[in-house]
């Protein structure tokens, strides 16, 4: 199951606008709303982010993880498999106090995450 998703735009202003209408009709709001981005969702978490925030990685996408052994074993095997470090496994209290992900580079330089919200 995918977790969250972001993309990089231009103009984060006009973006904002352009989603908060074009996605109103599938139940999606504007829920956070940081200098870096804009995260809309439904039933209060945002899982669709748009950002201006410069990166290296052209897309990210998180998936969800059921607990945080599952997040380790993610980052352990996406770097076996070529993947490049982009973050270790821990708690990024940044997003909230149980936010725990691991984050791998693939090789065609995308952001790809585990993450799970539950405290342990």
């Amino acid at each position: 199951m995918i977790d969250h998703l972001n993309i990089g735009v231009a103009d984060l202003a006009a973006a904002r606008a352009f989603y908060a209408r074009a996605l109103a009709p599938l139940g999606y709001v504007v829920l956070m709303d940081r200098e870096y981005g804009v995260g809309l969702g439904v039933d209060g978490k945002p899982d669709f982010w748009i950002s201006d925030r410069p990166s290296s990685a052209p897309l990210h996408v998180a998936f969800a993880a059921p607990d945080r052994a599952t997040v380790d074993a993610f980052h352990r095997e996406a770097l076996a498999a070529g993947g490049r470090d982009n973050g270790a496994p821990g708690l990024r209290p940044q997003y909230h106090a149980s936010y725990y992900g691991a984050f791998a580079l693939d090789p065609e330089g995308n952001n790809v995450e585990a993450v799970t919200h539950r405290p342990e």
